[in-house]
C-alpha cells in the first residue's frame, strides 16, 4: 500500500531542514495568537521598544527558563547576541585570550572534527599576531571526517588561553555523544549550535558556550551565549562592543538593540520544553528518533548507507546518507535514486532531506522539535523506495 501525503494542522509538513528548522506547532500557535497585541500590551512583540517593562520581562523570562533548563550556575552570564555562531568564531578569541599575568603570547588550542570546527580554527588563525592557534586535534582521514580519535592522541597546550571543539557537526553528522574531559583549570569553549538543548549538560565544566538558535532553541537572529563570569576582564581593547562579553553582560544583552523577536520566539520554546519534561524528556525522544533512522539503514541490505558508521560518534541530530544503488552520481553529487528520493518524499510532505552541496546524498536532520511520527513516516517512505526502487546495475 502506497504512503499518502502528511496530514498535519496547517498544512504542515515533517520539515527535516538543517536549520533554520522546525519549531513546536505549540510555540508557533502562541506566538500567533499574541501577534497582534501582546497580552494586552496593545502591541505585538516585534513592535516593542526593548527598554519597555513589557519587554524586558519577556527578556528576564527567557533568561531565566534557560538557566532552569540547563540548570546553569550562578556565577555565569547569560547573553542573547547577534550574528550567528559564525561571529563568535572571531568573538570568542577577542574576548578570552587577555590571560592576566600572562606575559608571553598566548595559545589557543582547536579540536576539528569537520567543517564548523575548521572555520573556527581558521578564523583564529586571522589573529596570528596576537595568539598561536595550536590544532590538538584534526580527525579529518582519506575518508573525510567520519570518527573522532582517541583523546590520549590528542595535543593540548599546557597553559592555553582555551581549548575550543564544537559537539556536533552539522554538515557530516560527526559527534560528541559522550563529552570530552579536560584537565582541571582548562578554559572549555564550545560550539553546541546543533545540538544545543537536546540532551542535559554539565555547564560548570565549560567557560563559554554559544550556539545560533536557530536549530534547537528558536528562530534565526539570535545567538545565545553562556559566559562564566570569571572570564570576563580577557577582552581584547578593540574587541567590538556589540560582542564584547563584558560589555554585553554590563547591560544585560541590552548595550544595542537585541534581537528582540528572535528571543521571545526562544522564551515560548524554552517554556515549552520545560512544560513537557525538560531536557531528559528531549534526550529520550532524540534517541528513539536516531535508532529509527540508523535501524532502518541497518535494515536495508546495503541500500542506504550513512557517512559515519561507528555508533559512538552517529549524530542524533544529522545523518547524511547515501543510496548507494542508485547510479552514478551527477555534477551536485545526487545519484538518479537520490534525486527521485528527494522529490517523492517532499510530494508526500517530507521536505528539505537534500543533502549539503558538497555531500550530495540525503541529509536527515531531526532536531528537538521533530517527533518521533515523522521517523516513523520517513522510515515508512525509505522502506517502500527501496521495494519500489530496485538498485541500479552498473554499466
Amino acid at each position: 500500500m502506497s504512503l499518502t501525503k502528511v496530514e498535519k494542522p496547517y498544512g504542515r509538513s515533517y520539515n527535516f531542514s538543517a536549520g533554520p528548522a522546525t519549531l513546536p506547532d505549540e510555540v508557533l500557535e502562541t506566538a500567533r495568537d499574541e501577534m497582534m497585541n501582546y497580552k494586552g500590551s496593545g502591541q505585538s512583540v516585534m513592535e516593542m521598544s526593548h527598554r519597555s517593562k513589557v519587554y524586558i520581562d519577556i527578556f528576564t523570562r527567557a533568561q531565566k527558563s534557560l538557566k532552569e533548563l540547563l540548570k546553569i550556575p550562578d556565577n555565569y552570564d547569560i547573553l542573547f547576541l547577534q550574528g550567528g555562531a559564525t561571529m563568535m568564531f572571531s568573538g570568542v578569541l577577542m574576548n578570552l585570550i587577555k590571560v592576566p599575568g600572562q606575559t608571553e603570547k598566548p595559545v589557543v588550542d582547536y579540536v576539528i572534527t569537520g567543517d564548523w570546527s575548521k572555520k573556527a580554527a581558521d578564523e583564529a588563525k586571522m589573529f596570528s599576531d596576537f595568539c598561536t592557534v595550536n590544532i590538538a586535534c584534526d580527525a579529518k582521514t582519506a575518508e573525510g571526517y567520519v570518527t573522532i580519535p582517541d583523546q590520549s592522541t590528542w595535543k593540548l597546550s599546557p597553559n592555553a588561553a582555551y581549548v575550543h571543539y564544537t559537539t556536533n557537526e552539522t554538515i557530516r553528522g560527526l559527534t560528541f555523544n559522550t563529552l570530552p574531559e579536560f584537565p582541571e583549570g582548562t578554559t572549555v569553549v564550545c560550539d553546541m549550535s546543533s545540538d544545543f538543548l537536546s540532551r542535559p549538560i554539565d555547564v560548570s565544566k565549560f567557560g563559554v558556550i554559544y550556539a545560533g538558535a536557530q536549530k534547537n532553541a528558536g528562530p534565526a537572529g539570535a545567538t545565545i551565549v553562556i559566559v562564566r563570569k570569571d572570564l570576563l576582564d580577557r577582552s581584547l581593547p578593540f574587541c567590538p562592543s556589540a560582542i564584547n562579553f563584558k560589555k554585553q553582560a554590563a547591560k544585560d544583552s541590552m548595550l544595542n538593540t537585541p534581537p528582540t523577536y528572535a528571543v521571545y520566539i526562544c522564551g515560548l520554546y524554552f517554556d515549552y520544553i520545560l512544560k513537557h519534561g525538560g531536557l531528559e524528556a528531549v534526550q529520550a525522544q532524540n534517541e528513539e528518533k536516531a535508532k529509527i533512522l540508523y535501524e532502518t539503514v541497518a535494515q536495508s541490505d546495503g541500500y542506504y548507507e550513512v557517512l559515519v558508521k561507528d555508533p559512538r560518534f552517529q549524530s542524533r541530530m544529522n545523518v547524511p546518507l547515501h543510496c548507494i544503488a542508485g547510479g552514478e552520481p551527477d555534477k551536485d553529487k545526487m545519484t538518479p535514486h537520490e534525486l527521485k528520493f528527494v522529490a517523492e518524499a517532499t510530494k508526500l510532505g517530507l521536505v528539505n532531506l537534500k543533502g549539503y552541496r558538497d555531500l550530495g546524498g540525503v541529509r536527515v536532520s531531526m532536531y528537538n522539535a521533530m517527533t518521533v511520527d515523522g521517523l516513523k513516516m520517513l522510515r515508512e517512505f525509505m522502506n517502500q523506495f527501496k521495494a519500489q526502487n530496485p538498485p541500479i546495475k552498473k554499466e
